[in-house]
């Protein structure tokens, strides 16, 4: 059953399959469609240009869409966790973790340098100009809405409250839900770079631009040798709800008699926010396997008399490199933080 705007979502994250689930590679995916609303119609493009320029939108870590949560662990409620912080939790957790792991992963990190490149990686959508005018080309009233569709995953191990889990024995421990809420608040979007898009786009479709002409091919070559690394667009992801300086027209001009041309841009402040949402799945993609009975005696005889804990994060310690005076302790940490602006 969907879910609809601001609306909790409770799901089961164990599964009777499963003696023990492997939480480090188990994952959630969520589908949700969302009224995306602009000030700006972009319709100052050439017509050669609108399938190949576009703009991202999404999030920087699919974990940060996650506004609230509470974890259900064998009938218990664990609230003590950030929740009501969430994004804020994760954005945080994830400022420390290595460049490689959020690389490697598809639809999981969102890098500023990855989204040009169309990457793997990258967590959200592409809209291209056309899209965006058919979409609401017919609009009169400000702001203009645009349905847009997202997919994410969420490695369960992103989430700060699951970093400590490795093998999780439901036998022992019981069922584990989570329910949470979906801040829209979290999405993102940036102008991906022109040239690269549209060079992308040549690319993947030059056999059918060969076949319509030469003239839609020189427009398209007026872009490559007269685009202007002076543009001073927004290079960076703005938050939504927030205005970013985007480049909303790109025309060609007639600047002399013998028909020589020229590109010609324009940048506009553009505001893009989230109006609503209706998520219309949530799956919990679990990884584990089934142990024998014989297994699961020897366990639980091994803990019949012994405490055992299941960690929640990690906890680092540090030595001072000074001791301690009368007056206090002061001290510093040198500690690096990977694409900490991404």
């Amino acid at each position: 059953m969907p879910a609809l705007f601001d609306k909790e979502i409770l799901i089961s994250l164990s599964d009777s399959d499963h003696d023990v689930t492997q939480i480090q590679n188990s994952f959630l995916s969520i589908e949700l469609t969302a009224n995306v609303q602009f000030d700006n119609k972009f319709d100052g493009y050439e017509e050669a240009y609108k399938d190949g320029t576009a703009l991202f939108i999404g999030l920087k870590s699919a974990s940060q869409v996650i506004r609230e949560y509470i974890i259900y662990h064998g009938g218990r409620t664990i609230d003590g966790t950030l929740q009501n912080d969430s994004t804020t939790e994760q954005f945080i957790y994830n400022t420390v973790k290595p460049r490689s792991e959020k690389n490697k992963r598809k639809h999981i990190h969102s890098l500023y340098e990855n989204i040009h490149k169309y990457d793997k990686s990258a967590c959200g959508t592409y809209v291209t100009i056309r899209e965006i005018e058919e979409a609401i080309n017919d609009q009169v009233s400000i702001p203009y809405t645009m349905p847009i569709r997202f997919r994410l995953s969420i490695p369960l191990d992103n989430i700060l409250i699951f970093s400590g889990f490795t093998d999780y024995p439901n036998s022992l421990l019981g069922d584990l839900k989570i329910k949470f809420k979906i801040n829209p608040n979290a999405f993102v979007f940036a102008q991906v770079n022109s040239i690269i898009s549209m060079a992308k786009y040549f690319t993947m479709n030059k056999t059918d631009l060969m076949a319509g002409g030469p003239d839609k091919l020189k427009i398209i070559e007026i872009l490559f040798r007269n685009w202007s690394l002076g543009y001073q667009y927004s290079k960076q992801f703005t938050k939504m709800g927030c205005t970013a300086d985007l480049i909303t027209k790109i025309s060609i001009e007639l600047i002399t008699n013998s028909g020589l041309k020229n590109l010609m841009g324009s940048i506009t402040p553009v505001t893009l926010s989230i109006k609503n949402y209706v998520v219309t799945e949530v799956t919990a993609n679990m990884s584990g396997y089934k142990a024998t009975d014989d297994c699961l005696q020897r366990v639980r005889d091994f803990f019949a008399n012994r405490p055992f804990v299941v960690p929640s994060q990690r906890v680092e310690a540090w030595s001072f490199p000074t001791s301690a005076t009368t007056t206090g302790i002061r001290t510093s940490q040198n500690i690096p933080l990977s694409h900490v602006t991404d």
